[in-house]
């Protein structure tokens, strides 16, 4: 009987080889007929080294590619949009007009941040440092200082025309009467 055990597993062992090879042969012939055919000549990518092959595989691929193709934002863990959050705070912060919004900005910021720290899911580690809302609303405020000065500059600069001589130029312009006061 222990004959027989052996011997049907050697045979099963060899018929499986056998159906290996027979496959490994016919897609070797088909690959052949297609790459007579010109099947394989104007395939987008054709010359060109595969991307990531020699990358570590992730299992989130296809959520990082399509992230990274479709320039999405706010997706992904918190501590990658925690740091993209960060390095454009302040263009953020500079778009608002009340020391409140600012002040309520941050505090928003640093609560999320906390909250990513606190977090057990994983992922990369959050090293995006607290804001100081007081140091930055002061930023914000030198900033905006800064904003006016030069605003104010370019005003007095620049040589333009009072409202009533730009009247008159516009109404001479279109054909129309220029009166003076």
């Amino acid at each position: 009987m222990a004959e027989e055990v052996g011997d049907s597993d050697d045979t099963d062992v060899a018929a499986a080889q056998r159906s290996m090879d027979l496959r490994a042969q016919y897609v070797e012939v088909r690959l052949q007929q297609a790459m007579r055919n010109g099947d394989f000549d104007d395939l987008t990518g054709a010359g060109k080294p595969i991307e990531n092959l020699g990358e570590v595989h992730d299992p989130d691929w296809w959520m990082r590619r399509k992230i990274e193709r479709e320039n999405l934002t706010g997706l992904g863990p918190p501590a990658l949009t925690l740091r993209t959050e960060d390095a454009a705070m302040d263009a953020h912060l500079d778009a608002i007009t009340s020391e409140r919004e600012v002040r309520e900005t941050l505090d928003d910021f640093n609560r999320r941040v906390i909250e990513a720290r606190r977090q057990l899911l994983g992922g990369p580690p959050v090293v995006t440092a607290l804001r100081d809302v007081d140091a930055e609303v002061e930023r914000w405020r030198e900033r905006r200082r800064a904003r006016r000065n030069d605003a104010g500059k370019r005003e007095t600069s620049s040589p333009e025309a009072t409202p009533r001589e730009g009247r008159r130029a516009t109404l001479r312009w279109r054909g129309g009467r220029s009166r003076t006061r």
